[in-house]
């Protein structure tokens, strides 16, 4: 593409199409939330257990596979991996609808989770591509806005679809292939995803750099590069990559042992294996790609870990959305146990809630923070304080008033302010790297995102919404206060956001001296 225009006609195509594709990656993960209570009755399972299927099985895969997926997006065609793992989470989404156990239902969730680690570091990049600097902020958070899209539209879907399911065929038995309501939504959602996927591969792809005149040459061995990362991550095959480079394999090991001690400590705490099993795994492979990519990429690794700036942001924005996976995954089964209504009502009203507040925050969000970006070097993180302090009353308020009406305008509101930060932190990783580490930097983003936020916020809401029940409160009350408290973890939210107002202004001034300093080629063009 070398007459490509930045931020042009074409480039506001691409953004809409990849808009989409982030509006079905959320249909699908997040109609699971409507559809619990009828899972938990039809399988027999536990807040907690509910809590660890959309968070922690989905999360770990997610963000396991993001790494290598990301780095495979750096130096591949990234409108066709988007287009491959569009195509592979839809599928698995519709086999979601052949479940008939929970442990099947876990695996074609790990599925959904694997093909979505595809898209998001992909797009990121892709965008950052199309548009320039200034407006980067503004075009992730238009990006982000499929979030609380396709989160409106599951529900509403879900719940429409569960309720007509149900309407038509009362008696299981006699409805087609003996499905569920909630059977039947798994395919209805799913399978369009497959004709969505040849759209996608129909886009251009744009010269990767050329937004900040640092073109980058393209890869020679992209499936070489896929491979190692692979098999940097793959548990005993991790071993064999990290003695091959010279990196420690007793350190790797002493860090396993300390994951192991930790999660059976957890384990002991919370009776839960499963859940801490799954994230133990998480995490151990984590620590070995960040080994390995120290000595395989040392600027890449630095530009990242040795950024105190960057890290501090990757901590603050996932601790916001571990309320905001968790408050949005709880909100319809609390109305729902706590008013006389029905999950078709539930999903439409707070579907609509969801996409409207949603949308209506992300976008304000991302033109704001471009603009304090413009005021003050550190400018866009004020946004994280706005959804903090605008978060916490709106959220109490829908949690606890005794009208069903209010609620529904209070999800609204609430989605406003708690919506506005999802461009911040992938806008900032980019403004710390190189353009060829940008689908990293994301993808280190979106994995921290996924352990804080949907593998622990779920879960954690569900685990103390059991143990409130167990120890007398009935299971509405019980999950109110579960949610309410998770609103504690605000406190690191705050210290980290004033750490990173601290330190973004140096580092994202020294990119360039110090990516030169790494070895790194830095080549401008105007």
């Amino acid at each position: 593409m070398k007459d490509q225009k930045i931020g042009g006609a074409y480039s506001h195509y691409v953004l809409f199409v990849l808009v989409v594709v982030y509006v079905f990656n959320f249909i699908d993960r997040n109609i699971l939330s409507i559809l619990a209570e009828s899972i938990k009755a039809d399988l027999g399972v536990t807040d907690a257990q509910m809590g660890f299927l959309y968070g922690t099985v989905f999360a770990v895969f997610y963000a396991v596979f993001g790494i290598p997926l990301a780095r495979f997006a750096d130096v591949w065609v990234r409108r066709s991996l988007i287009s491959i793992g569009l195509m592979f989470w839809s599928l698995m989404t519709a086999l979601s609808g052949t479940a008939r156990s929970f442990a099947m239902l876990a695996g074609f969730r790990i599925g959904v989770g694997i093909g979505e680690a595809s898209a998001s570091p992909a797009a990121y990049s892709m965008l950052s591509d199309y548009y320039p600097t200034r407006v980067r902020a503004t075009v992730l958070a238009i990006y982000s806005s499929g979030v609380y899209i396709g989160g409106g539209i599951g529900l509403f879907l879900g719940g429409w679809i569960l309720d007509s399911w149900d309407s038509l065929y009362p008696i299981a038995e006699q409805a087609p292939l003996g499905m569920k309501g909630w059977q039947a939504a798994f395919f209805a959602v799913g399978l369009p995803g497959l004709l969505m996927a040849l759209w996608v591969r129909s886009l251009r792809e744009p010269t990767r750099g050329i937004s900040e005149g640092l073109v980058s040459e393209k890869h020679p061995a992209p499936f070489k590069v896929l491979a190692t990362e692979l098999g940097a991550m793959m548990p005993v095959f991790n071993l064999i990559a990290l003695r091959q480079i010279g990196a420690s394999v007793p350190a790797n090991m002493l860090a396993l042992a300390a994951i192991v001690i930790l999660g059976y400590g957890l384990y002991l705490l919370t009776d839960t294996a499963a859940q801490w099993v799954a994230l133990g795994l998480g995490a151990y492979v984590t620590i070995s790609w960040a080994q390995s990519l120290a000595k395989r990429d040392p600027a890449t690794f630095a530009m990242i870990f040795k950024s105190r700036a960057m890290i501090y942001t990757m901590i603050a924005f996932p601790t916001l959305s571990f309320v905001t996976y968790g408050v949005s995954f709880w909100t319809p089964p609390l109305l729902m146990r706590l008013h006389d209504t029905t999950a078709g009502e539930v999903g439409m009203w707070v579907g609509l809630g969801n996409a409207a507040g949603g949308l209506i925050g992300v976008t304000l969000g991302g033109y704001m923070a471009d603009y304090f970006k413009s005021k003050t070097p550190s400018g866009r993180l004020i946004i994280g304080f706005v959804a903090v302090f605008g978060t916490v009353p709106a959220v109490l308020w829908m949690v606890y008033t005794d009208s069903l009406i209010w609620a529904f305008w209070l999800n609204f509101l609430y989605h406003i302010p708690s919506a506005c930060w999802p461009g911040i932190p992938p806008t900032t990783a980019a403004d710390l790297v190189m353009p060829r580490m940008r689908a990293v930097a994301g993808a280190y983003y979106i994995l921290v995102n996924t352990f804080i936020g949907l593998a622990l916020g779920p879960y954690t809401i569900g685990r103390l919404s059991d143990f409130f029940e167990k120890s007398g409160t009935d299971g509405a009350a019980s999950l109110q206060l579960a949610m309410t408290s998770s609103m504690a973890i605000f406190v690191i939210t705050l210290i980290c956001l004033v750490m990173a107002w601290r330190y973004l202004p140096k580092d994202e001034a020294s990119r360039l001296d110090r990516a030169r300093a790494l070895g790194e080629p830095v080549t401008q063009t105007t």
